[in-house]
């Protein structure tokens, strides 16, 4: 079994999402976690979690919509994420891509977001993009000014340095469809070398279709592409890279054990 570790079902109409299930079900994804991103769409999707078998969240606000709400406290989203069907708080981080929010109100937005996922026990979806460095030193000031937490880099696309950072702080990295396309040797490179029991797969759907449906909408069917490359990369069978990545799941989201 195959698991969609990071999707957004939020942007498919609802009566399009028990087909996009079913074919995710057909492609041996038994399971995929609908990630939150705004406050109140985070709570919907905790609520679509509910009624969905097979299907957890995650509540958090995406640094994107960082700055249209009063940071929310770490206490805040741990509170929310009691829920039985919430396994993870995020996703939160840095973009210094877009630049969608202020810069500092996106580090104490990430700064909140990791407080939470320590407060809750459980993991912290963390969005990485021309952040590196700040990333990392973040999650090093925070773990050594608050002790450990939970964490995985989502769709991992950021450089070498930062995957070794997370590693250290006993973080995961979760590879989208990212790692198919044929200019991403560096980020196949990447998912090469780290530890097996630290990887992750993801769509991001509907985002970042893998080859062969690249340029599409994306949909969590289709880890199943993504997670055949990884298997390539590491010289496994499709069917153990399943396996793995499943194991390692479990052993990071452990409410969804």
């Amino acid at each position: 079994m195959l698991i969609d570790s990071h999707c957004h079902l939020d942007y498919y109409k609802p009566e399009e999402l028990p087909d996009v299930l079913a074919r995710a079900a057909a492609q041996g994804v038994g399971e995929m976690v609908t990630i939150g991103t705004r406050w109140q769409q985070s709570l919907d999707m905790r609520e679509l979690a509910a009624r969905t078998p097979n299907l957890w969240c995650t509540v958090g606000i995406h640094p994107h919509n960082a700055a249209e709400f009063p940071v929310l406290s770490a206490e805040t989203l741990a509170e929310a994420a009691q829920h039985p069907k919430v396994i993870g708080i995020g996703e939160s981080g840095l973009d210094y891509f877009y630049d969608k929010a202020p810069r500092d109100i996106q580090a104490e937005n990430f700064r909140q977001h990791i407080r939470a996922a320590r407060l809750a026990d459980v993991p912290l979806a963390i969005h990485a993009r021309d952040a590196d460095a700040d990333i990392a030193a973040i999650l090093q000031e925070e773990w050594d000014t608050g002790g450990p937490f939970l964490f995985l880099l989502h769709c991992f696309s950021s450089g070498r340095g930062l995957a070794e950072a997370a590693i250290r702080l006993g973080g995961y990295c979760s590879f989208s469809g990212i790692l198919t396309f044929p200019k991403s040797q560096e980020n196949r490179d990447i998912a090469r070398d780290l530890p097996a029991d630290r990887l992750l797969v993801e769509t991001d759907s509907p985002y970042l279709a893998p080859v062969p449906y690249r340029g599409k909408r994306n949909e969590p069917g289709w880890v199943a592409y993504t997670a055949a490359v990884l298997a390539q990369l590491r010289g496994m069978e499709p069917e153990a890279m399943a396996d793995l990545t499943t194991a390692n799941f479990r052993r990071l989201f452990r409410k969804a054990a």
